[in-house]
Formats: structure tokens, sequence, C-alpha cells
């Protein structure tokens, strides 16, 4: 079940930075896949995509999420047009991995590692596309 809250302005400037964290998430997260380290490949993958999201939600709506749940931005992402319902599909699959990448001892495969690093990938270069399509 998807969550509608509150939103937060979001400017032109903080776009673009949401955009470079996505983007620093991403590398780090396939650094550490590449070394191996499945949790936290997928713990900043996770975070990648979250703020690919902000960045395309603030790029296309002036508005991010900002509720306490982070399933609250997949309403928003589909209210931003065609790539807001592509990152949207991309981090709904991402989110549910939270919990057991940050909160509990299980570990996480490396196949299911990967598939994540290669979501938030997807998510990055869709809010890329966006960003760039407003300069």
């Amino acid at each position: 079940m998807t969550r509608e809250g509150r939103t937060r302005p979001v400017s032109a400037t903080q776009v673009r930075d949401y955009l470079a964290k996505a983007q620093e998430y991403a590398i780090a997260a396939t650094s550490e896949l590449e070394a191996g380290r499945s949790i936290a490949a997928t713990s900043l993958a996770i975070h990648a995509g979250i703020n690919a999201a902000d960045a395309v939600c603030g790029a296309r709506l002036g508005k991010r999420a900002a509720g306490q749940h982070h399933d609250e931005v997949l309403g928003l992402l589909r209210q931003a047009g065609e790539d807001g319902a592509e990152l949207e599909k991309n981090l709904r699959r991402l989110l549910p991995m939270k919990t057991k990448a940050e909160y509990e001892p299980d570990d996480i495969p490396l196949s299911a590692a990967s598939k994540a690093v290669e979501r938030a990938q997807r998510c990055v270069a869709i809010a890329r596309r966006v960003v760039a399509s407003r300069s």
C-alpha cells in the first residue's frame, strides 16, 4: 500500500544536490558490491534510489515526500510523468529491502545486492535525464 503524506518544497539547487547525492550513493554501492559487501551495497543502492526520486519529484513537481515512510514518494513519482513512473517501478522494488539491509541481522545474497545496485543505477540514470532536460 502506498501512503500519501507530507511534502516539502524543492528548489532548483536542491534538485541538483539530490541528484549529486544519488550519484554518490550509486557509485559507493557499486564499489561495495565489487568488494563483496552485499549489505552495504544494498543499503547504499536504496539511498541512491530515494535521492534520485527526490531529484525527479523536485524537478517535475517542485516538491518531495517528507513523511516518515519512504513509500510516500511512490505516489508523487506517478505524478511526475513517464520518467517518474519508470523510476517508481524501480524504487518500489528497492524500498522493501531497506529494513532487511539496515536493521535485521540476516545476510543479503550477492545476487539480490546486484539487482538492487542495477535498480539504483536505473533510478539515477532517470534522474540524470530529468535534471538535464531542465537545464
